[in-house]
C-alpha cells in the first residue's frame, strides 16, 4: 500500500513528503526482513531530502539507518548515525527526533557499559517535555532512564 501511494504521488510529479514516505516504506521492509530493500529506500530518502532541501525528516532517516546497521552488528557505524541524527534534530530544534536519537544512542552506550554517559544524554532531553508522558516515546525514554539509574 505504501508503494502504491508513493507511485501515485510520483506520477503527479510531486516530490514533497517523499523522504517521509520512503522512510516509512523502509521501516515496513525492515519489519518484513527485507533489509537490503530497506537500505535502498533509506538511501533514496536521504538523497531526495538532500536534493530538495526537505530535511525535516533527515534525523529520523539517519536514526533508522543506524538501527538497521546495529541489527547487523555494526555498532560503530550505528553510533555515528545516531550522533548525526541527534545533531540534525538539535539544529532543527526537533525535540521528538532528538529524544528518539538520544534514546537509541543511550541504549547502545548502556549495552557498552557507558551507563552514566547514556543517562546524562537522555535525561535532559526527557526533562524538556512537560506533557505526553503516556506516549510510547516518552514511556520508552523513562524506562531506559530507570534502567540506567
Amino acid at each position: 500500500m505504501i508503494q502504491r501511494g508513493i507511485s501515485a504521488c510520483e506520477a503527479t510529479g510531486a516530490i514533497t513528503w517523499l523522504p517521509l514516505f520512503h522512510g516509512l516504506q523502509a521501516q515496513a521492509e525492515a519489519a518484513r526482513g527485507q533489509t537490503d530493500r530497506a537500505f535502498t529506500l533509506l538511501a533514496e530518502a536521504l538523497q531526495t531530502a538532500q536534493r530538495t532541501g526537505e530535511r525535516w525528516f533527515a534525523a529520523e532517516l539517519n536514526r533508522h539507518k543506524g538501527q538497521l546497521l546495529l541489527r547487523q552488528g555494526h555498532s560503530e557505524v550505528a553510533e555515528e548515525l545516531y550522533r548525526k541524527a541527534l545533531s540534525i534534530a538539535r539544529t532543527q530544534e526537533a525535540k521528538l527526533w532528538e529524544l528518539r536519537a538520544a534514546r537509541d544512542l543511550a541504549r547502545l552506550w548502556g549495552e557498552q557499559g557507558r551507563r552514566t554517559e547514556a543517562r546524562d544524554l537522555v535525561a535532559p532531553v526527557y526533562g524538556w517535555f512537560t506533557e505526553g508522558f503516556d506516549t510510547a516515546d516518552l514511556k520508552e525514554a523513562k524506562a531506559l532512564l530507570d534502567q540506567l539509574a
